[in-house]
């Protein structure tokens, strides 16, 4: 039981720091966009690596899969907590997994200076597709390693 309460709280604490993201005006938006850059910029720079072609476009659209490959992979983890049987596992994952990206980029729309973008959303689902594959290769792999030890 408790861990279904963690599993839950973490997962919904991230889907409302997306959501908290979404709801920055665009200027706002767009100096976090900003900082991350120059962090990886001074960083690659650092190690000899040309960042001509890191744009703050690039850095945003990996920001997406980003937060997005997590939030799969905690979705995975919440949904398997519950117990329930795989066919409802699946359901509910690819639900949440299109609804929450689907609703992040419906609030962009009410931002000042935001867009929501039909782009974005599927740049997002990818994102929960990754980390739900990434936690079931996770959880396979530790499988396999228990049974040989």
């Amino acid at each position: 039981m408790k861990k279904k309460a963690i599993w839950t709280a973490v997962t919904i604490l991230f889907i409302l720091f997306i959501f908290s993201n979404s709801m920055k005006p665009s200027d706002i938006s767009s100096a976090d966009s900003g900082w991350v850059l120059r962090v990886a910029q001074e960083s690659l720079g650092s190690l000899g690596v040309s960042t001509r072609w890191l744009t703050e476009h690039i850095i945003r659209k990996t920001g997406h899969f980003s937060e997005y490959t997590i939030l799969g992979i905690l979705l995975y983890g919440c949904i398997r907590s519950y117990g329930f049987p795989a066919e409802r596992r699946y359901f509910i994952r690819l639900t949440a997994g299109f609804m929450v990206p689907f609703v992040d980029e419906t609030i962009q729309l009410g931002v000042s200076g935001r867009s929501g973008q039909i782009s974005d959303v599927w740049l997002d689902c990818a994102g929960v597709a990754f980390g739900i594959l990434i936690a079931a290769l996770l959880l396979r792999y530790r499988g396999r390693r228990a049974k040989i030890k």
